[in-house]
């Protein structure tokens, strides 16, 4: 899942960075309002974290734009500004969500996977298909009662898949849903990723659950596509 982070604090940013990462999150960051306006407008986000004192450009202008701009990304806005009113303006201005400086990044990472759901009209945490089940809160995957012990981008990977069963996923669709604009299109990572996911949930198992479709992606699917 790609992450878009606007925050002008380096530190903070760094950290923040840090931790999505660590649950296999893609994240890009902008340092201003305008850059971080301008990412939205070009690439496609699960969510875009926005905090509202920024330089060039505060986080309400730039939550504005980009919805008069008809970017329904959902935005949570980060800030140290805690009064009644400050969160009214942010949410009058188009946000989805509001933290308040400072918190715990469990209730962050909660925050940001509600928000997900509700973009991707997925309102459970739970994932079962063709016997494999997915728990996105424990970020735990078994399959016919077998624990399977995934990386964090195996486990995102293999969630991506499952919220899109019997249809092509294509190779642009995993890599902004797995990695950040730096990742070069060209490598061979993916292959590699879905190599090793297919190991672990295919291998000692009657019948794969990754296909794939020359030329055009993977299928995640009980039937040969």
């Amino acid at each position: 899942m790609r992450i878009l982070l606007i925050e002008d604090d380096a530190v903070l940013s760094a950290s923040i960075a840090k931790h999505l990462k660590a649950h296999a999150y893609a994240v890009d960051i902008a340092s201003d309002g305008a850059k971080g306006e301008e990412l939205a407008k070009v690439a496609t986000y699960a969510v875009i974290i926005l905090d509202v004192m920024l330089p060039r450009q505060d986080g309400w202008t730039t939550c504005t734009n980009l919805r008069q701009a008809k970017v329904l990304t959902p935005i949570l806005m980060l800030t140290a500004l805690g009064e009644v009113e400050d969160r009214i303006k942010g949410l009058d201005s188009g946000a989805d969500d509001y933290l308040v400086k400072p918190f715990h990044v469990g209730e962050l990472l909660a925050r940001i996977r509600s928000l997900a759901r509700r973009a991707t009209e997925v309102r459970t945490t739970l994932l079962e298909l063709f016997g494999l089940r997915l728990d996105l809160n424990l970020r735990k995957a078994s399959r016919e009662g077998r624990d399977i012990a995934l990386t964090a981008k195996e486990f995102a990977l293999l969630e991506l898949f499952m919220m899109k069963p019997n249809r092509i996923v294509t190779r642009e669709e995993i890599s902004e849903h797995l990695w950040d604009m730096n990742f070069d299109p060209r490598s061979n990572v993916i292959e590699s990723f879905v190599r090793f996911l297919r190991k672990k949930i295919d291998q000692t198992f009657s019948h794969s659950l990754i296909h794939t479709v020359r030329g055009a992606g993977y299928v995640f699917s009980d039937r040969e596509p």
